[in-house]
């Protein structure tokens, strides 16, 4: 039995390999590595199709050392350490580390990445990590800042037309057969940048076509594929790309944006919980305390879509998005709590000021837990003044008003009952 179309067409070198110049032209900085015959550890960030596990090979075959791989599926620790161990045992002192390669790392627990820290940090293995999810989220840290990080692009136009020629040119069974690219428009749209899925519609054409000689054209291609173009993937990175114009439209104020990048993840088959999720993030991060119904709206329609369903919950999604991109804009709670972390992180675990903490036992009011704690209802307007941040910090200003009408209101009210404080 023949191995897929996409398999056979697998390229060996760096010659025959199609798109991301940026990395591997000439000149280019994996280039300049792989032709030295050393590289150092790094992560392969991109959509799927595009070349990620294809690269690791072409560099383990090129630089000639031992090549293993893992998946982040069926793997777990004690795999990690016996490829580590193998990896160890195997190598000889003058040559090139190892080459281990990962696929889907964004998969592996913490566990798992930290098994490979010390295997990566003294170069028992060069570590290729291959990923759809951006790393800065999916990989700890400490494993990250040992490692760089390549970006691959979806494959543009002109790759998938020279992938497509290649294919017909070059491989061995659909050499044998009389086909015409009349019309590729379709291919392309349906692949949406991803040469194994453009491979595997071109084989499916073929097999599929009885005819001499086999003619594609875009209608040909619809009526076999039966599915829906768009190139939305809810897995892969066009998901995060697209709502990532959706929330910036709505953090623009353009509802006409808004609405189409939300008709693209409808059309889609995006969860709608995940749509309703970051419609209630936008309404605290974005529209904040400038209008805080936002908030309550965006809940409403998170509610609403549990309740109904598609495809009527595209209908509260979408009033919830119009009325979040119309509203007024603020970020001063976001930026607040930003502040509030980056003093907590740089100034660790101050004191509770004694008069704040509770005092249930007999020897904590001895020792002046809530002594001089003023109790604000007791006072005129339920307001005193008082300390409530730690000594050292008790000055310090977190949360700013910003220029909209309702959180003016909010800044008249805290200058009122703080006076110099709250004054900016």
């Amino acid at each position: 039995m023949a191995q897929p179309l996409a398999e056979r067409m697998r390229p060996k070198t760096l010659d025959d390999y199609i798109g991301q110049k940026h990395l591997v032209g000439e000149g280019a900085v994996l280039r300049r590595m792989i032709d030295a015959g050393r590289i150092s550890s790094f992560i392969l960030w991109g959509p799927p199709g595009v070349g990620k596990t294809t690269l690791a090979q072409i560099i383990a075959n090129r630089l000639e050392v031992p090549f293993y791989t893992l998946s982040a599926v069926t793997s777990g620790v004690k795999e990690v350490r016996d490829v580590i161990e193998k990896a160890r045992n195997g190598r000889f002192f003058s040559s090139q580390s190892p080459i281990l390669f990962i696929d889907e790392i964004h998969r592996f627990s913490k566990s798992q990445q930290d098994s490979l820290l010390g295997a990566v940090e003294t170069g028992v293995v060069t570590l290729i990590g291959a990923t759809t999810e951006n790393p800065s989220f999916e990989v700890i840290r400490p494993l990250l800042s040992r490692c760089q990080l390549y970006v691959l692009k979806p494959l543009e136009k002109d790759d998938l037309l020279e992938l497509l020629h290649h294919a017909l040119e070059k491989d061995s069974i659909l050499k044998e057969k009389h086909i015409e690219l009349e019309e590729t428009d379709a291919m392309l749209r349906y692949s949406g940048g991803d040469a194994r899925k453009l491979l595997n519609i071109l084989e499916l054409v073929v097999e599929a076509d009885d005819s001499e000689p086999v003619v594609i054209t875009d209608e040909k291609v619809v009526e076999r594929l039966q599915q829906n173009p768009l190139a939305y993937d809810k897995d892969g990175e066009m998901h995060y790309d697209i709502i990532s114009a959706f929330i910036k439209s709505i953090r623009g104020s353009d509802p006409d944006g808004a609405l189409y990048w939300l008709a693209r993840m409808v059309e889609g088959g995006e969860d709608p919980a995940f749509i309703a999720r970051r419609l209630v993030i936008s309404a605290s991060e974005d529209i904040g305390l400038a209008n805080p119904n936002a908030l309550l709206l965006a809940n409403a329609a998170f509610d609403a879509v549990m309740k109904i369903g598609w495809p009527e919950g595209r209908i509260p999604l979408a009033e919830a998005t119009v009325y979040l991109a119309t509203s007024p804009k603020s970020n001063s709670a976001y930026m607040g709590i930003n502040a509030a972390l980056e003093t907590v992180r740089d100034t660790g675990n101050l004191p509770v000021p004694l008069h704040l903490r509770n005092a249930p036992t007999k020897l904590m009011k001895q020792l002046g837990y809530a002594r001089n704690y003023k109790y604000a209802h007791d006072y005129k307007d339920h307001f005193v003044v008082q300390q409530f941040l730690p000594d050292g910090i008790q000055a310090q200003r977190f949360w700013h008003a910003q220029e909209n009408p309702a959180e003016q209101k909010l800044k008249d009210r805290m200058v009122q009952l703080w006076g110099e404080r709250f004054k900016e």
